[in-house]
């Protein structure tokens, strides 16, 4: 069960039920990913709604390694998901929304 509190998502990936959580250091590997200079910047970047297939391998890449999962972005990248593209989509977005989200987990 994910801790939604610590901003932590559950998704199906690659056939088996995972945990995904930006940590500090998976939102670092992503500011350096995609060469943002800070928090902010990798927001906005978030924010635009406009996302490659690339940049979804490394969101959840991040993701899985946040939870503690030693997985290469190859192996993301191999990943099937139920519902194809729009699927990939809507679990990277869930991630962020969770990270960025101050109403995340609230009720």
């Amino acid at each position: 069960m994910p801790n939604t509190y610590r901003g932590e998502i559950e998704a199906e990936l690659g056939g088996e039920r995972r945990t995904l959580v930006l940590t500090l250091g998976a939102l670092a590997e992503l500011e350096s990913a995609f060469g943002a200079d800070d928090l902010m910047a990798l927001a906005e970047r978030f924010g635009s709604g406009r996302v490659s297939a690339r940049d979804l391998i490394r969101i959840l890449g991040a993701g899985l390694r946040g939870a503690g999962l030693s997985v290469r972005d190859e192996e993301v990248a191999a990943m099937t998901v139920a519902g194809g593209a729009s699927s990939y989509v809507r679990i990277a977005a869930e991630l962020i929304a969770a990270t960025f989200d101050d109403k995340q987990g609230m009720s």
